[in-house]
């Protein structure tokens, strides 16, 4: 079977298929068309793959089974998902009129998925587009002190688990004993505690550049404006501050520095992302296969139904992407200055 690209300004390399009539024949084709697929996932980051009749769970979890078939799974949740089975999740179930910013799966874990694939069993009536931006792009497009200071200290998250905000701790770690989840924060350099409610808060110091274990290049790497404070709605935020504080935000983020991240920062940030984001409306059967340290993925606000699943494989280690800073569960504290000594 032949294969043709299209690239066109402003949205993302997509690979035309041949329309095979069912889905043994797609499945064929997905196969022989593997090798292009990584060039493309290489040179752009994610790829789009349109004509193919992909309108089911079961027909996309063997798709995923050919581009990826080593899973990779859902750690440390932080948004509502639903589960097909399989491995195979709602892309996201929070609110049609909500945004989702730009952002790395599971940047903050230990070990993530390497890639992405999305496919779309129903398309919104309008928007919900799943836009993509190139890391590479990202990291060029921010000015070079921002930069610095990630190489140099990293990003701190903060989390605060509750049944009213965010998710619980019981759904995000997928388990009912506090001694589950403080044996899995030990693990896995993140400081937890509990407060008088029972709630649990978390903190983790992350690398936000890494370089792609295969190629070598070096990306921006991070959740640090998804959650900041700063890309809350105002009045929202301001309400949340006052009741709950600023250490009590269900998500912080700040630099590893201790400083604070200024909104004006969180908009230097998103504007690197915005200069290199592309989109496609999606239309059923489409799939987007996304390298996830080459790029990352949001999605837009939609009207109507849209159903979009997503599975995550290939799984990479933080330790294979040569950070720049040492993950570890707290920021590391500055030595004390020496007292001189009058003998």
């Amino acid at each position: 079977m032949t294969t043709h690209w299209t690239i066109e300004p402003g949205g993302p390399a997509t690979l035309m298929a041949p329309h095979p009539a069912g889905a043994e024949e797609a499945l064929a084709w997905l196969e022989s068309a593997h090798t292009e697929l990584r060039a493309g996932l290489r040179a752009y980051g994610a790829v789009y793959v349109r004509g193919l009749p992909v309108h089911s769970v079961e027909t996309f979890a063997r798709v995923r089974d050919v581009l990826i078939p080593q899973r990779t799974p859902y750690r440390e949740k932080a948004t509502p998902r639903s589960d097909f089975g399989g491995d195979v999740y709602s892309s996201t179930d929070l609110p049609a009129a909500q945004p989702i910013r730009m952002h790395n799966e599971n940047s903050y874990t230990l070990t993530f998925p390497g890639l992405l694939l999305f496919g779309c069993l129903t398309a919104p009536e309008q928007g919900g587009a799943t836009p993509v931006a190139d890391c590479r792009s990202v990291l060029r497009n921010l000015p070079p002190h921002l930069v610095e200071r990630m190489r140099a200290h990293g990003w701190m998250l903060r989390r605060t688990y509750s049944d009213h905000l965010s998710l619980d701790w019981r759904s995000a770690f997928a388990t009912d004993s506090p001694a589950e989840v403080e044996r899995y924060c030990a693990e896995n350099l993140i400081s937890c505690s509990w407060d008088e409610n029972g709630n649990l808060r978390t903190r983790q110091l992350r690398p936000g550049t890494v370089h792609h274990p295969e190629t070598g290049e070096e990306v921006w790497f991070n959740h640090l404006a998804f959650w900041n404070e700063w890309s809350l709605d105002e009045e929202v935020r301001e309400t949340l501050v006052d009741e709950l504080g600023h250490d009590g935000l269900p998500f912080n983020t700040g630099f590893g520095d201790g400083l604070p991240f200024t909104r004006d920062e969180l908009d230097t940030v998103n504007a690197a992302y915005e200069a290199a984001t592309v989109r496609r409306a999606w239309e059923p059967g489409d799939l987007l296969l996304v390298d996830n340290i080459l790029s990352t993925h949001g999605r837009d606000p939609f009207r109507g139904d849209r159903r979009i699943v997503v599975a995550m494989g290939a799984p990479v280690a933080l330790a294979d992407c040569r950070p720049t800073v040492p993950p570890a569960a707290d920021a590391p504290r500055p030595a004390p200055e020496a007292v001189p000594s009058h003998g």
